[in-house]
């Protein structure tokens, strides 16, 4: 049941609003990420679009939407995939804040919200690979 009393139904990715929703939130993490002197070196292509995209295909598919990001891409390996990078607790702070700002933006039911939230957190907590500043 919704806050307002009406059924849901349909997968995770369904509930929150599916391919747009899910396309807000990472245009307003990237949006963010571009101006983040940490978090900016990361991404190696001049233009955040690449990496936007395949953020958007992992979440879509995480979530219950299309499998684009493994008919393209194989196995997610997320620690694999950032390891050549410096993921710190302040590269791991500076995403979640980047990221709990764009999740804002989509004002989610609370336990959609509280879903997907949760899931960042551990996500980005498994990433770090270093304490070294």
């Amino acid at each position: 049941m919704s806050a307002g009393g009406e059924s849901v139904q349909g997968n995770f990715y369904e509930q929150v609003g599916g391919h747009d929703a899910f396309r807000r939130l990472v245009e307003a993490f990237y949006r963010e990420v571009a101006e983040d002197e940490v978090l900016r070196p990361m991404y190696p292509e001049q233009d955040l679009g690449p990496a936007s995209d395949r953020l958007l295909m992992f979440l879509e598919q995480y979530w219950g939407g299309p499998t684009t990001y493994g008919e393209l891409r194989g196995h997610p390996r997320l620690r694999m995939r950032h390891a050549p990078f410096k993921v710190n607790p302040e590269a791991r702070d500076r995403w979640l804040a980047h990221m709990r700002s764009a999740l804002d933006g989509l004002a989610l039911p609370p336990l959609q919200d509280a879903t997907l939230w949760s899931y960042l957190e551990r996500a980005a907590h498994a990433m770090v690979n270093t304490f070294e500043d």
